[in-house]
């Protein structure tokens, strides 16, 4: 793993959390009251088909959730997690340790919009990622940086994440993205205007009888134009509890 100044909290520290994953196989340690991850990782790790493609990137990784979540479930995968925020670098990195993934995910400290093909060793089969959905104009910021970076547009936006994408992907590589459905149209435009043809879209409501919440999407670069359209996945089900296809995901 690439060495790297990291802050990570030592055990028990209050400022952090241990979380169970999957029945206990993997445990990710997150800030309290900073960054977060949510179900939108979760979504995300379980909607990507890899077919094949071993070399992966995860653009904007937080404390790694996504890279923890793919490694686990693809195990032949080798996964560049790419991270601008060195408090959550730290993190990160204790949590590939912890997770004894050393071998199989690298840390990498660098803003997006620099990132190149050397930080990567080459270009990469498939990209995950899972941007901040809000303008840096659109609602009040959180005072909580991490939160923040999170949630609005600070340190990258929608249209540098989808031309870093581009930058470090193979021809006929794919992206993998999440996003909020109010802004789909920013989404699937910005994709295709830098390249990356959608070829794999489902939309996510909180409850099958309620509008679509987020909208996931597969792209290919230098793709064609045929897209297919998944089946809408509901997260909660009449009860109140997460539906089978969620509970599955949560189970790994």
């Amino acid at each position: 793993m690439q060495a790297l100044d990291q802050d990570f909290p030592p055990e028990g520290s209050e400022d952090c959390t241990l979380d169970p994953f999957f029945h206990g196989k993997l445990m990710v340690k997150q800030y309290r009251t900073g960054y977060r991850f949510s179900i939108d990782s979760v979504l995300l790790a379980g909607f990507i088909e890899p077919n094949g493609g071993l070399r992966a990137a995860d653009l904007g990784a937080g404390c790694g959730i996504i890279s923890l979540l793919l490694a686990h479930t693809h195990p032949d995968m080798k996964i560049y997690a790419v991270e601008i925020q060195k408090e959550l670098v730290g993190i990160a990195v204790g949590n590939v340790q912890k997770n004894n993934m050393e071998l199989r995910i690298e840390m990498v400290q660098e803003d997006i919009k620099t990132l190149n093909l050397k930080k990567l060793v080459g270009p990469v089969d498939l990209v995950v990622c899972n941007p901040p959905y809000r303008k840096v104009e659109s609602g009040k910021i959180n005072h909580n940086h991490q939160k923040a970076a999170a949630r609005h547009e600070i340190h990258a936006t929608l249209e540098d994440f989808i031309k870093a994408s581009r930058r470090v992907l193979k021809v006929s590589g794919r992206l993998f993205m999440i996003y909020p459905a109010e802004r789909s149209v920013d989404l699937i435009c910005g994709m295709r205007e830098s390249g990356l043809e959608p070829k794999r879209i489902q939309w996510v409501h909180s409850r099958l009888n309620s509008t679509a919440k987020l909208i996931m999407v597969e792209a290919m670069k230098g793709g064609g134009p045929e897209v297919r359209v998944q089946k809408p996945l509901a997260i909660y089900g009449e009860d109140g509890s997460y539906t089978p296809e969620l509970q599955k995901m949560m189970n790994g």
